[in-house]
């Protein structure tokens, strides 16, 4: 699932992850008839066949097993935390791009903040704010992270004004709509060989400690990033968990399972004519081949191979889709 599209505003915005909170998976269009579907003219074959490529390109999430790991997790320390004044744990969700890190605490953001709502009345007055999503800016200041949380709120602040009243501010306003779950994206653009990163850090840590709410930090390999080097880094380890995303393996028999269900899972939702389901499962080890093993890389490969062969007219996905299909380049050149 796309978490923006023309038109929608970004998920780290309130506006933004209240519309990512409204949407559901994408209703399949119905296949017609075999005589109906030919009988289609010109024009109605242009809306219909448009109504299953606009299908096929929006993002259909796949619970893979990394997701139910990373979303089964923070739920336990979401509820731990909320016991406890000191003493927290926070959650990094680290791996390589591609495989499925944003989605996976965009998904515990929605499962946290769906578990409040049947909790709670309906917030009417729409003060209530249990989840906060920011993305770490490049070459981050300690400045920079407090603004993003204001930003995501709403909150008005004077370019002039200092980061200590901004981030008072953001603190006092956050205890107040009960946020439980703040989710930092892109944690690799902490730098802590430099000093402005080092002061970000130490901004983060001053957050969580005023916070009663779970950290979340996402990010690229973390790590190799350097996230956890040094006394900064230690204690930042020391007060958090991490979990990795990466890419499937296909070496023993229940990692080739694993990979063939997703495969079998996307499959499943595909809107062709001519296709026979079981054709792709058939071809897992060619799959992972080609994307080796990416789960963002399989899903551009088969929706956009799908969509291809409505294109031209086969309704099916043959061998010659697949290989027409231009990947990342990661995906390329493992294939290589």
């Amino acid at each position: 699932m796309t978490h923006e599209s023309e038109g929608m505003p970004p998920l780290a915005s309130l506006d933004g992850w209240r519309t990512f909170m409204s949407q559901n998976l994408p209703e399949p269009p119905a296949l017609l008839p075999e005589a109906a579907w030919q009988g289609l003219d010109r024009v109605e074959r242009a809306v219909y066949d448009q109504a299953r490529t606009g299908y096929h390109d929006e993002l259909l999430l796949v619970s893979t097993p990394a997701i139910r790991r990373i979303t089964t997790t923070g739920m336990k320390l979401i509820a731990r935390n909320g016991r406890r004044q000191t003493g927290r744990k926070g959650l990094i969700v680290s791996g390589p791009s591609g495989t499925g890190k944003t989605t996976s605490v965009s998904q515990l953001g929605k499962r946290h903040q769906l578990a409040v709502d049947r909790r709670s009345p309906v917030d009417i007055s729409g003060e209530q704010v249990p989840v906060v999503y920011i993305v770490t800016p490049p070459a981050v200041k300690p400045r920079d992270l407090v603004v993003e949380l204001a930003a995501f709120l709403g909150l008005p602040y004077a370019y002039r004004e200092s980061p200590q009243a901004i981030t008072h501010n953001v603190i006092s306003v956050l205890h107040k709509v009960g946020c439980r779950l703040i989710v930092v994206d892109e944690i690799h653009n902490l730098d802590l060989t430099t000093r402005n990163g080092q002061d970000a850090s130490d901004q983060l840590k001053y957050l969580f400690e005023q916070i009663q709410a779970t950290f979340v930090y996402a990010g690229v390999n973390v790590s190799e990033n350097g996230l956890f080097s040094g006394l900064r880094g230690r204690q930042l380890a020391g007060r958090f968990i991490t979990l990795h995303t990466g890419a499937f393996d296909h070496d023993t028999t229940q990692q080739r399972e694993d990979w063939e269900r997703v495969v079998a899972t996307m499959e499943s939702t595909l809107r062709l004519h001519r296709h026979t389901t079981g054709t792709l499962r058939k071809q897992a080890a060619y799959l992972h081949r080609r994307t080796g093993g990416m789960i963002g890389s399989l899903d551009q490969l088969i929706y956009e191979a799908a969509n291809d062969a409505i294109a031209d007219g086969t309704e099916k996905i043959t061998k010659r889709h697949l290989e027409a299909v231009v990947l990342d380049t990661a995906a390329e050149e493992s294939r290589r």
